[in-house]
């Protein structure tokens, strides 16, 4: 299985290494083929702070007999966090599931630029599936379910807001939008730099979140302010279009969509049990 792997310059060489370590245990008492293992958090994003944690995320696949057992194991595997070091994965059926369901995460897995190690037929095959299978009703309710618990958790009161925290309303936001200016589109772009400039923000949004990403790159701790009230209006009013545009219609999964994660499934299945 050739594997790539695509590590940005700025990560630290020693929790790399670490993550690569955890990775081979991982493989090896778990007795799993893992083809996809990326780096899922702000580093990915697109707006990492010199603290920001490692949050490596990987799909695992078992031996086929594991999956024909009255027994079942895990669909996922966990790892103690350690410090700033992060490791869990799902099980590919649990990947599947999830996407069914327009669980945006699978998603942006597939999607992000940071790779442990990745066997790329897997990653496009995936990912074409997603873009064939994925309801965008569905995974715009996710984003916006998403952003409005963080808008409530951490900055409801409008007044002093970590500014960190910022980004975690921000981007469902941006993504709201992308997907409403993208009718055609399932998937919004996960980096979000290419985010932001593909929603034509207004200038005002674009010049504050710009800056912050700048000071959040340099500084380990960027305080809490007031939040800036171009970037309220534009979460909330996002937030507000959504609603409408994206009313939740719960609709059954189409048998064609079935019939195509159940044939990734059996064939992906196939290919790595060895």
């Amino acid at each position: 299985m050739a594997m790539i792997r695509t590590i940005d310059v700025g990560m630290d060489a020693a929790v790399v290494a670490r993550i690569d370590a955890r990775l081979a245990d991982i493989r090896r008492d778990h007795q799993v083929m893992i083809p996809l293992a990326v780096e899922s958090g702000s580093r990915a994003w697109g707006f990492p702070s010199p603290d920001s944690d490692y949050d490596c995320r990987f799909v695992f696949v078992r031996r086929a007999e594991h999956y024909l057992s009255l027994w079942q194991r895990r669909d996922v595997i966990e790892t103690p966090m350690d410090g700033e070091l992060d490791v869990n994965g799902w099980d590919l059926a649990k990947a599947l599931k999830l996407l069914l369901k327009g669980n945006a995460v699978i998603i942006e897995w597939l999607m992000s630029p940071l790779a442990y190690s990745l066997e790329p037929r897997f990653r496009d095959e995936f990912l074409a599936l997603a873009q064939a299978v994925t309801d965008r009703q569905m995974i715009a309710r996710h984003y916006l379910h998403m952003g409005q618990r963080q808008r409530r958790v951490y900055f409801g009161d409008d007044r002093n807001v970590p500014q960190k925290k910022i980004f975690y309303a921000l981007r469902p936001a941006a993504a709201l939008r992308w997907l409403r200016l993208h009718p055609d589109e399932a998937v919004a772009p996960m980096h979000f730099p290419t985010l932001l400039a593909g929603c034509d923000a207004p200038g005002d949004v674009v010049e504050i979140v710009t800056g912050l990403m700048a000071r959040k790159a340099l500084t380990r701790e960027l305080g809490s302010e007031p939040l800036p009230a171009p970037v309220l209006a534009f979460i909330d009013g996002e937030f507000d279009r959504a609603r409408d545009a994206f009313a939740d219609m719960r609709r059954p999964i189409s048998p064609q969509s079935l019939q195509q994660v159940e044939a990734f499934f059996r064939a992906t299945i196939r290919r790595f049990d060895r």
